[in-house]
């Protein structure tokens, strides 16, 4: 199952560097991350960017991030993005611009595949609206 995973992520990575990107896939380090590397040039500049990728099989308004992954992906000092695939479309997320994010505990795997049994863990819900870039059906939005 986590083989295919990667080939999930290694996809994407592959895309986002079609479009200007320059990224290394992590996935199968211990990293708290997927990817790690740059983003488009904008002004001259390219910004260094930590990415968390999740694949989802069911579609929710609130897309869910565990409250350790994002103070992980923040603690790398680069920008960190959280990309969310799900059934109705990808979701790009600019973690250190969202404000205001509040706790919620929700039951959820202790691991992320290797087990059915599930534990309380502190999870931020973030609504599709606050993603920077949204791409439903191939059509963005």
């Amino acid at each position: 199952m986590i083989k295919n995973v990667h080939k999930w992520e290694k996809a994407v990575i592959l895309l986002l560097n079609a479009d200007g990107w320059d990224l290394t896939h992590t996935g199968k380090g211990f990293e708290h991350y997927d990817a790690i590397g740059y983003a488009p040039e904008k002004n001259g500049k390219r910004a260094e960017v930590v990415i968390e990728f999740k694949f989802r099989n069911k579609y929710y308004k609130e897309k869910m991030l565990e409250v350790y992954k994002y103070d992980k992906l923040i603690e790398t000092g680069r920008i960190a993005l959280y990309f969310v695939n799900d059934p109705k479309g990808n979701y790009m997320f600019w973690l250190n611009n969202l404000k205001d994010l509040k706790e919620q505990d929700m039951y959820c795997p202790d691991t992320t595949l290797w087990t059915k049994k599930k534990v309380l863990k502190p999870c931020y819900l973030i609504d599709e609206s606050h993603a920077s870039i949204i791409n439903l059906n191939g059509f963005k939005k």
